[in-house]
């Protein structure tokens, strides 16, 4: 199967180029989303402090050893298998030499099944109000890990080594950021794939930091957690606050993913069609 040709690869580079200059931070409605949560933080129940602090360590675990949040390649892996039968693809090593066409189409996939799921759940939750934000925002965690995990494998890299569970908190973060933390994350995601020590252990001690994703997480569900006091509207907002939380997740690995091989496979001799 033909691979693409490296001026096939710099075209897709470009496209992804011009997405990172497009984000030019939170959406309108994120915007204003965060502010009631700021001004109803101080009668946050203590069950929901609580269940923040019991996820700031749930993914300084998931950092160090992937706790319980590792998925398994093998269902990927029968995805990617699926798109091209006349290949073998058996193990996470065989997947570096599938077309990107083929890897956009699983993690697209991918993609549109997490937004399904997290819609479902954000629906569900929401019927409870205020009260339910405590499961709802730890799920949505662990949805949003999954998914960028998947994505990992689609695109060839192996969530189970310690520096692409770092890259994975990254993209969290980039998500979440505003323009300024997206552009010193970009900064710092491009040094990932370099072997220089230094840069690896400079990434290793701005991760720091990490805590301010659970942090930004909470912020995103102000306008949700307002919105729950109404019944109805919990529902709806929740279905509506999830699915593009995920939507918006599965895009930046989608494009920090592929943008990483794209970047590997220009480096590497390309085999004359």
């Amino acid at each position: 199967m033909k691979l693409e040709t490296k001026e096939e690869l710099e075209k897709e580079l470009t496209i992804i180029e011009k997405w990172e200059k497009d984000q030019k931070g939170l959406w309108f409605w994120e915007r204003i989303g965060r502010i009631p949560f700021k001004l109803l933080d101080k009668l946050t129940p203590d069950f929901i402090q609580k269940k923040l602090g019991v996820m700031l360590d749930e993914i300084g675990s998931y950092i160090q050893n992937g706790g319980k949040y590792l998925t398994k390649e093998t269902h990927i892996l029968s995805q990617l298998q699926a798109k091209v039968p006349e290949l073998e693809i058996k193990a996470l090593k065989d997947v570096s030499g599938i077309p990107l066409q083929i890897m956009d189409s699983v993690s697209q996939d991918i993609k549109n099944s997490g937004s399904k799921l997290a819609t479902v759940q954000g629906a569900t939750t929401g019927i409870g109000g205020i009260f339910t934000l405590a499961i709802d925002i730890p799920l949505l965690l662990g949805m949003s890990i999954k998914t960028l995990q998947d994505i990992s494998i689609t695109y060839g890299f192996n969530p189970r080594d310690r520096q692409e569970r770092i890259f994975i908190v990254k993209c969290l973060q980039f998500t979440t950021s505003d323009v300024v933390g997206k552009k010193a994350l970009l900064n710092e995601l491009s040094k990932m794939d370099q072997t220089d020590s230094q840069s690896k252990r400079e990434i290793a001690s701005e991760l720091q930091g990490w805590r301010e994703v659970v942090y930004t997480y909470r912020d995103q569900f102000g306008w949700k957690k307002l919105m729950q006091m109404v019944p109805v509207a919990g529902i709806i907002f929740g279905a509506l606050t999830n699915r593009s939380m995920i939507a918006d997740i599965a895009d930046t690995g989608i494009m920090l993913y592929k943008k990483r091989r794209i970047l590997e496979r220009i480096q590497e001799p390309i085999a004359k069609n």
